[in-house]
């Protein structure tokens, strides 16, 4: 299908602009390379090796993944110095540990004295050493040691002092910048998450310790603080691709966001003023409740048009005022929504297509599982 229009895919088929791909990640490495800190880019959102060649400048070097899964498969296609940003689940440890025997460098979370104890008793051949991150939570209320607790330095320093394990860094995800809305609330919290992150490198340094630090979330690298320059990395995700929620936060405009879903008109409802779409919610995320003026979605260049509702593989579409034209939406014709959440919309995709200015350049497989 390589050069045909995008009216040539069956759907709903989830498509990637490439151009805007490449230019967000082109943005944010621009701006790590001012703030003088190395980006980490994660794999989550989009989980390809086509994507992570684009975020990585085709070094295939410095990543971090959330699942077993895409650890795997990145280290399977030539990947390396990859970092596992998932607190240490115990029934993986034997996995973890055969990647970290594999790989140059490859690098554990955790945040509980348990989490130490399972890594003790699976102590690495050759002398080689667990690289262990130390999650930290700095009020984003989800994984993580609050850093202002005791227990955050007790565990820092067991780390440090286990035979073959070494604390590489504190990792710290802002994810409390999605309660953002504009600029000077995303710096706000960056600024927070930054100075507690630092705080806790220098309780670090006092008793003898030092290794590593990065913060990471899509909007706060989006608009960085000053005070970022004084970590060792960063890691957001979502940016390759961003999304309606990430516009509102005010990360990116619209205009940004490289991902949309096709889907197209099934069904005319007069009686109710509704439209029919071949695009349920197993095609695009619920995330967002429904409760953008446009429903679940935006539906691109309809502003009157509301996704109003879904089934597994039907959507209401409405008219925000007045009553539907149906001579504008045809059977058969084609509507393009943009998702509020590009990552769980994704999820539902076994292959993205890939345009440049609507003309098909072939496919990306994203991997899948836990």
């Amino acid at each position: 299908m390589e050069g045909e229009p995008l009216a040539a895919l069956f759907t709903p088929a989830l498509v990637v602009d490439v151009d805007k791909v490449k230019r967000n990640a082109q943005r944010m490495i621009e701006r790590c390379e001012k703030l003088g800190v190395q980006l980490r880019p994660h794999m989550k959102t989009h989980k390809t090796l086509e994507c992570a060649d684009i975020l990585t400048g085709g070094s295939r070097r410095c990543i971090v993944v959330s699942t077993l899964a895409e650890a795997r498969f990145y280290a399977d296609h030539g990947f390396d110095d990859i970092l596992y940003a998932y607190c240490l689940p115990f029934d993986k440890v034997e996995c973890c540990a055969a990647l970290s025997e594999q790989l140059d460098l490859f690098q554990v979370l955790l945040d509980h004295p348990d989490a130490l104890e399972q890594l003790k008793k699976r102590p690495l051949r050759d002398g080689r050493l667990w690289h262990v991150w130390l999650k930290l939570d700095c009020n984003n209320g989800r994984a993580g040691v609050l850093h202002s607790a005791p227990e955050a330095l007790r565990l820092a320093q067991g780390i440090a002092e286990t035979a073959g394990v070494e604390l590489t860094g504190v990792y710290t995800h802002c994810g409390n910048t999605y309660n953002c809305r504009g600029v000077d609330q995303i710096h706000t919290v960056a600024q927070q998450t930054t100075s507690f992150t630092l705080q806790f490198m220098e309780r670090l340094k006092a008793v003898g310790i030092t290794c590593k630090s990065s913060i990471g979330s899509t909007p706060s690298c989006s608009h960085p603080v000053k005070d970022m320059a004084l970590l060792s990395e960063v890691h957001p995700g979502n940016y390759v691709f961003y999304d309606v929620q990430q516009s509102l936060i005010g990360s990116c405009s619209l205009e940004d966001v490289a991902v949309r879903v096709l889907t197209r008109v099934i069904g005319h409802s007069p009686h109710r003023n509704q439209l029919l779409i071949d695009c349920g919610w197993s095609g695009i995320s619920l995330d967002g409740g429904g409760k953008l003026p446009t429903g679940y979605a935006v539906i691109e260049g309809h502003p009157n048009l509301k996704l109003l509702s879904m089934t597994q593989e039907h959507g209401r579409v409405e008219s925000i005022s007045g009553p539907l034209d149906y001579s504008k939406y045809p059977l058969g014709s084609m509507l393009a929504l943009i998702p509020y959440h590009s990552c769980a919309t994704a999820m539902m995709h076994p292959v993205y297509h890939v345009h440049s200015e609507g003309r098909l350049l072939g496919k990306w497989t994203p991997t899948r599982g836990w």
